[in-house]
């Protein structure tokens, strides 16, 4: 099995479902050619037939981009699919995402359905689309609470008749790692046509597990990882691209592969936050402001005399504009030698002791001390 991952932004599709982050057409083509320049494989541009404006965003993105897979996605019906078809017309390399729902859940109380009628559906949508276009994606939604059996069904009938990516969505986030890889391991095990098409991990974050049950899945065998910048997307949001692009490149024991330009994770991050107006909260992993930040003294002990003390990432390697000491009440002396001598006050011991003691005074009144605090500090201090 090879060791690339492919992977599948939804950023202008699932991402842009948040309330309030909706983009308008240009907005989205500046996205669009960021994520090429990232690297990311698949683009899924949005859903064509819900309204007039989706329609012409993946219609003006299948125009410029060039390298990526331009996706538009569709419900298992002709209609969505015949809109899917129509805007991506112009897309150099095109996919439909057409799929229904797998649980026994979905099947009784959103379809109202059986599981017969449901396959068959699932069927004649693949088959559809496929005579429009060439590269086709089924999603069989709420699969992580779908009867295994019945969904290696679905997988297997779906590739049989064209779907050359099976989508295996844990819709509502409910799984565990251990609950997800097993549903992989299975499709891999008992999926007699299993390698003709490639398994996607589409992941969701209400239990706050995305990540960790997109990468148990990779390690079980899917090959493509549907994720959106920052991790937003529907209620608390999708597997997040850049943890996945940095698994992958500080692991390298896993020996996965991604065409991802890491050094642009930071800057499409802030791009994608402030045109969506959704802040990236500090503590984020890879891209939030506090992601190189250290407060504590033994912490800042540490990095300063090595970084790799308390810094598996260097923050150049994702565009991070660099790593920072923050000065608070839990800081210690060799923090604040570090920042004096910075500022122009190189202190002997005996000095920084005096200074310290000062400014522990100071940091238990304020939250953050800066420059402009050491300065008047030092002031009064050589007066």
């Amino acid at each position: 099995m090879s060791n690339r991952i492919y992977i599948f932004d939804t950023t202008l599709r699932d991402g842009e479902q948040v309330p309030g982050c909706q983009l308008s057409v240009d907005e989205k083509l500046v996205i669009a050619k960021e994520l090429e320049n990232l690297g990311v494989d698949i683009i899924e541009a949005g859903f064509p037939v819900s309204s007039p404006g989706d329609f012409i965003s993946v219609q003006e993105i299948s125009k410029v981009v060039k390298e990526p897979v331009v996706c538009a996605l569709s419900r298992a019906v002709q209609a969505d699919i015949s809109q899917a078809a129509e805007a991506l017309k112009f897309a150099r390399r095109k996919r439909i995402h057409t799929g229904i729902g797998a649980s026994d859940f979905h099947i009784q109380y959103k379809f109202n359905s059986t599981r017969e009628e449901i396959l068959e559906r699932a069927v004649s949508a693949v088959k559809y689309a496929k005579s429009l276009v060439e590269d086709i994606e089924f999603y069989a939604e709420d699969a992580g609470r779908a009867d295994k059996a019945f969904l290696a069904q679905m997988v297997e009938a779906v590739i049989k008749a064209g779907a050359t990516v099976v989508n295996i969505p844990d819709t509502n986030g409910y799984c565990t790692p251990d609950q997800y890889g097993d549903i992989i391991s299975y499709l891999v095990n008992h999926v007699s046509n299993i390698d003709k098409a490639i398994i996607s991990a589409h992941c969701h974050n209400d239990l706050g597990l995305a990540t960790a049950n997109t990468l148990a899945g990779v390690l079980k065998g899917a090959r493509q990882v549907e994720c959106t910048i920052n991790g937003i997307g529907e209620r608390a949001g999708n597997t997040s691209l850049e943890e996945i692009a940095m698994i992958a490149r500080t692991h390298k024991s896993l020996n996965l592969e991604t065409g991802i330009v890491h050094n642009r994770l930071y800057p499409i991050s802030q791009m994608v936050s402030k045109m969506m107006r959704m802040p990236v909260q500090p503590n984020k992993a890879i891209v939030g402001g506090n992601a190189y930040a250290h407060s504590s003294g033994i912490h800042q002990d540490g990095f300063l005399k090595n970084r790799e003390n308390y810094e598996i990432i260097d923050p150049k390697d994702v565009g991070f504009p660099e790593a920072s000491i923050v000065l608070t009440a839990r800081s210690g002396r060799h923090a604040l030698k570090h920042r004096l001598e910075q500022i122009g006050y190189p202190v002997d011991k005996l000095e920084l002791d005096s200074v310290y003691t000062r400014f522990l005074e100071l940091a238990d009144q304020k939250k953050e001390i800066n420059n402009e605090d050491l300065i008047h500090l030092m002031s009064e201090t050589l007066a």
